[in-house]
């Protein structure tokens, strides 16, 4: 609580005077006879005013309340009387200066003023100041009040330059800007607007705006405007359609248009925001108009592609096509070398199997014609007929012999032609068996058993053939004393029959080349033969389609086994 002398106040601002004693206490009931009530009053508008409240006599301050310590961030009056800049030099010097001449009436003096102050600390604000003067026991006093306002100078100070900020983006926006009340009277337009539509501001503002639109659209305008006005929103426009603008002289022009909305007051008002695309819609038909043309040129392209792949897949068939005839051709070739070449060598080993095979039976025969001659006598019979047996078996050797070379000649010719013809096997057999009777080795003896069914048709020549050469094989390739065994068998399916000995088998390396031609194995080297007769008969077999196999070991006898696959009737 502040302590201040007793004194009396003459004039509080406008009010009566009021008279304030502070000492004896005054037994009168009336304000104006009570001190202590008024100077308890006083006390009491001193402490919990919120504001800056002093007094000031003879130009200094003799009493501030707590309130004005602590705007001025001091803890009393002699802090208060160092700040720098002094914040109440103005006051004192203004006091001093019109206190001797001022009446009790001037209420001038009283009046607010704007000012700004310093505190302790150097901070700055601004505060609304009042200097109301008074009396007591004749002297003349001064109370001081300051009110902090910095906060609504600064509210002030930010409105001002939100204003001339939006000033200076509504008057330099890139774009146009129109705002229109909800009947469509223009209210304001930019600098920018009136660029674009060639109007000044005068001459828009209360006009509808519609006149910035080309007439044929007003109507349907109009009906888009009051349906915005019944729900108003943010609303992008011109983004899917085509919108036009009509300038002061008439020229139409197309535009982009967004649209929104603010109320002042409870009245809505529409801003709209035009931007000229006149440039964008050239650059875009430009760009359609080449983007039509590379597209025709795409087209173009493709179908040149499409031909040109037309005539590269003619030629690449042309040139598969001239590749597989060449291909054939050297196929031909090969296999016309392969047959030269075999031909060459078939001539090669049949030469060297003449002049060998032909040239021993020969020789024989001439040594046992030479020998006949000598043999006049009717006693010696005995050795003619003996000379005569050896001569015939030589002949019939060379006749097996030209034989095979005939046969394998026709087969190599293609002109074996089949000739089926019904036959009973079981006889066929026999009667093919019994030409072996004067052929046979000493003590040979051929053993044929036949199972099924004894009809079937086939070709008899070619049958034969097959069983004289595997007979005549099993014979030539078995010891004395030996037993040659032939069986067969027919049903309704295939026919099968077998030839099998007791001779000198065959190794498993040459039964990998037993039907070739000239073939011979290494152990019948000895042994009188051409190598054709069991590739003559795996030919004939194919004419009859059919199948040969052989089961053979060394020293252990072989056997043939033929399968005919009959025709289904």
């Amino acid at each position: 609580m502040l302590h201040f002398p007793n004194f009396q106040v003459t004039h509080f601002s406008n009010n009566p005077t009021l008279s304030l004693y502070i000492g004896q206490p005054n037994t009168s009931n009336t304000v104006e006879q009570s001190p202590f009530l008024q100077s308890a009053m006083l006390e009491t508008i001193l402490d919990t005013a919120p504001n800056f409240i002093g007094v000031v006599a003879n130009g200094l301050f003799t009493m501030v309340n707590d309130a004005g310590l602590k705007m001025f961030e001091t803890k009393n009056l002699q802090e208060l009387s160092t700040i720098s800049p002094s914040p109440f030099s103005k006051i004192t010097s203004l006091i001093l200066e019109n206190g001797s001449r001022m009446p009790e009436q001037k209420p001038v003096f009283a009046q607010s003023e704007l000012k700004e102050f310093f505190t302790m600390k150097g901070r700055a604000f601004w505060g609304e100041m009042k200097i109301i003067p008074f009396r007591q026991d004749e002297q003349e006093l001064y109370l001081v009040s300051i009110a902090n306002i910095d906060q609504l100078v600064r509210n002030s100070e930010v409105s001002l330059l939100e204003k001339q900020k939006f000033e200076a983006l509504f008057n330099h926006a890139t774009v146009g800007v129109v705002v229109a009340r909800a009947n469509g009277e223009i209210t304001m337009v930019n600098s920018m607007a009136e660029k674009l539509f060639g109007y000044s501001a005068e001459k828009l503002v209360g006009e509808k705006v519609e006149k910035l639109i080309p007439s044929k659209f007003h109507a349907r305008h109009v009906h888009h405007r009051h349906s915005f006005m019944e729900h108003p929103s943010p609303r992008p426009m011109g983004e899917d359609r085509n919108l036009f603008a009509q300038k002061s002289d008439g020229t139409k022009f197309p535009v982009e248009i967004s649209l929104s909305s603010y109320k002042i007051e409870n009245e809505l008002f529409v801003i709209a925001f035009v931007i000229d695309i006149t440039i964008r819609k050239q650059n875009e038909d430009s760009i359609r108009k080449q983007r039509d043309e590379l597209e025709k040129f795409a087209n173009e392209i493709r179908q040149l592609n499409v031909q040109l792949e037309r005539r590269v897949e003619e030629r690449t068939l042309a040139l598969r096509e001239t590749l597989r005839q060449l291909e054939l051709s050297r196929e031909e070739l090969r296999l016309a070398l392969e047959k030269e070449r075999e031909l060459g060598d078939l001539k090669s080993r049949f030469v060297s199997m003449a002049s060998h095979e032909f040239r021993t039976p020969l020789s024989s025969i001439l040594s046992s014609a030479a020998l006949i001659e000598r043999y006049i006598n009717t006693g010696e019979q005995e050795n003619r007929s003996k000379h005569v047996n050896r001569i015939k078996e030589n002949v019939r050797n060379l006749t097996d012999i030209l034989e095979d070379f005939l046969s394998l000649g026709k087969i190599e010719e293609g002109v074996v032609l089949m000739k089926r013809e019904e036959l009973n096997i079981p006889d066929f057999f026999a009667e093919v068996i019994h030409e072996f009777d004067n052929i046979q080795r000493e003590g040979q003896k051929i053993v044929y058993v036949h199972e099924g069914e004894h009809l079937m048709l086939t070709d008899k020549h070619l049958l034969k053939n097959i069983l004289i050469n595997l007979i005549t094989n099993a014979i030539k390739f078995s010891d004395e004393d030996s037993i040659v065994t032939v069986t067969s068998a027919l049903n309704k399916e295939y026919f099968r029959f077998s030839v099998k000995d007791s001779g000198i088998g065959i190794s498993k390396e040459d039964q990998e080349h037993l039907f070739g031609r000239f073939f011979r194995g290494r152990n019948a080297a000895n042994i009188k033969g051409t190598g054709l007769g069991l590739h003559i008969v795996s030919k004939y077999l194919e004419l009859l389609n059919g199948k040969i196999s052989c089961r053979s070991r060394l020293n252990e006898g072989t056997e043939f086994i033929v399968i005919l696959n009959l025709p289904r009737s």
